[in-house]
């Protein structure tokens, strides 16, 4: 027979068992007496005298409320049980005390009101502004509000300048946090607005609204977490940023007039300086090359005249050893030069014949040429 036959006949699929009733009829219990299987019933009742034995034997009416008082009391431990998300720190509190700090994770507690938890965002990056508000907290559809109260700030050169700025911060110590400031924004606010009056009144206006807004940031941002830190606030400021860095409104305009004409006058020195970096240079090398070119007549004139006095010396010393021969040189040197390149002729007056001898030099000169 099959596994579904077996079960269609309402016999066991595993067989029949010792007894040969197939499963219905009494068991044996290893005594030789057969027994029924307990049914669903039997195995409730059984489970309410386990209950009422603990009960002490109280009335079936008062079961129901034992079995409630027990699960409310398992429920009631398991409300210890607390989960700290990764961006926060479990703070434990028992009777309003501070125990412990637990970190991301599962973890227990004893159930209120022994102890509670407090799970503040530690990886939150809050803002806090100061000298305006933006529209969001104004109530208007855009643009931001000035509050002069804490924008206008006197500079180091007595001028007064009107900065807007924003400090952003996180939780660093979520016990400090909690315990030693009452108003955490508040006192962001006024450590931050303190810092930035101490660097605004050590810099020059011109300082601050040009290239000088960096390195106040910095600035800012050190001396406000030294004091944060002092309050033990636990809390850790991240960034310093300006928004806006202007003259009181009132003189906003005259003072725009005064850095177009410092734009003027830094522009036409620039002009002034390119030319003479341009001419100074030029005058300088022509003074050099004029300079260089009468050092080489210099050169040239000496050297020349010391040829002509060792030339003349030499001529000297020859003249001197042999007077005759020297002057006849010197006569036909000289003659040579001056009828070098005029037409000659040449007449014989001691020719004995009677007959002046003519001899036309050029005209020979040119026969010879063609």
């Amino acid at each position: 027979m099959s596994f579904k036959d077996k079960i269609l006949n309402n016999q066991s699929p595993w067989g029949t068992p010792p007894g040969g009733d197939g499963g219905r009829g009494p068991s044996n219990n290893g005594s030789g007496t057969r027994q029924d299987p307990p049914s669903l019933d039997d195995l409730i009742k059984n489970f309410q005298k386990t209950i009422n034995k603990f009960s002490g034997g109280r009335s079936g009416g008062s079961r129901p409320i034992f079995i409630g008082l027990i699960i409310i009391a398992l429920l009631y431990v398991a409300s210890g049980l607390y989960r700290v998300l990764p961006d926060e720190q479990g703070v434990v509190l028992r009777f309003g005390k501070y125990v412990n700090t637990t970190q991301p994770g599962l973890h227990y507690h004893f159930p209120t009101p022994f102890e509670r938890v407090l799970t503040p965002k530690v990886t939150k990056v809050n803002r806090v502004d100061v000298g305006f508000r933006p529209a969001s907290d104004t109530g208007r559809s855009s643009g931001v509000g000035n509050v002069p109260e804490e924008s206008l700030m006197l500079t180091g050169d007595e001028n007064i300048v009107d900065i807007n700025y924003s400090v952003f911060w996180v939780i660093k110590d979520a016990q400090k946090f909690l315990f030693n400031i009452q108003s955490p924004v508040e006192t962001v606010k006024a450590a931050s607005e303190t810092a930035m009056r101490e660097v605004i009144a050590k810099n020059k206006i011109q300082n601050i609204l040009t290239e000088g807004r960096s390195k106040i940031e910095v600035e800012v941002q050190e001396i406000a977490q030294l004091i944060l830190d002092e309050y033990g606030s636990g809390i850790q400021l991240t960034q310093v940023q300006t928004q806006q860095a202007d003259p009181p409104e009132q003189v906003i305009d005259a003072f725009r007039d005064v850095q177009a004409a410092r734009a003027d006058r830094e522009r036409s020195k620039n002009e002034a300086e390119a030319y003479a970096n341009d001419v100074i240079p030029r005058a300088r090398g022509e003074a050099e090359q004029v300079l260089q070119q009468a050092e080489a007549y210099k050169k040239e004139v000496v050297a020349k005249a010391e040829g002509e006095a060792s030339r003349f010396l030499a001529i000297y010393n020859e003249y001197k050893n042999a007077k005759q021969v020297t002057q006849e040189r010197m006569y036909l040197e000289t003659m040579e030069k001056v009828l070098a390149d005029i037409d000659k002729v040449i007449i014989d007056k001691e020719s004995g014949s009677g007959v002046v001898p003519y001899l036309p030099l050029p005209e020979l000169k040119k026969g010879s040429n063609n």
